[in-house]
C-alpha cells in the first residue's frame, strides 16, 4: 500500500488520460460506432504504448511497472466514465460497460494487463540503458 502512495500520481493520471485519445478518435471518426476499423485502434494502441514506454523507460520514474499498470487502470476507469457520458449523447442510449456492469471488471483487467506489458518493456528499456551506460 505504501508503494501506491509513493507513485508519481500526476504522471499516472496523465498517461491514463493520454490513452483517452483512442476512444475520442474513434468517436470522431465513427460517432455511431458501427464501423469495424481495427487498424486505427491497433495503431493508436501501439502509439500510446510507445509513448508510455518511452516516458517511463527513459526517465527515473520509481516503480515503472506499477506506474503503467495504474495508468492502464486509470485509462480503463476513465473510458468507462467517458462511455457513460457520451454514449447517450451520441446514440441516444447508454452503451458500454455501465450498461453491462459485468463488463467493468474485464475492461479494468485488460487495461491493467496493457499497463503490465508496457511496464515490463519500460523496465527492460531502463535496464538496457543502464547496462549500456557502463
Amino acid at each position: 500500500m505504501e508503494t501506491l502512495k509513493n507513485l508519481h500520481w500526476p504522471l499516472v493520471l496523465g498517461l491514463g488520460a493520454l490513452a483517452l485519445v483512442r476512444p475520442l478518435i474513434r468517436i470522431v471518426t465513427d460517432p455511431s460506432g458501427t464501423s469495424d476499423a481495427p487498424a486505427t485502434a491497433i495503431t493508436l494502441t501501439l502509439v500510446i504504448s510507445v509513448i508510455w514506454i518511452a516516458v517511463v523507460g527513459l526517465t527515473r520514474v520509481s516503480h515503472p511497472v506499477l506506474t503503467l499498470v495504474c495508468a492502464g487502470v486509470v485509462y480503463g476507469a476513465a473510458s468507462i466514465v467517458l462511455s457513460g457520458i457520451l454514449s447517450p449523447i451520441l446514440t441516444g442510449q447508454l452503451q458500454g460497460p455501465l450498461a453491462m456492469p459485468f463488463a467493468i471488471i474485464p475492461v479494468l483487467a485488460v487495461n491493467a494487463v496493457w499497463g503490465l506489458i508496457t511496464g515490463v518493456i519500460a523496465l527492460l528499456v531502463r535496464r538496457a540503458r543502464a547496462g549500456s551506460a557502463r
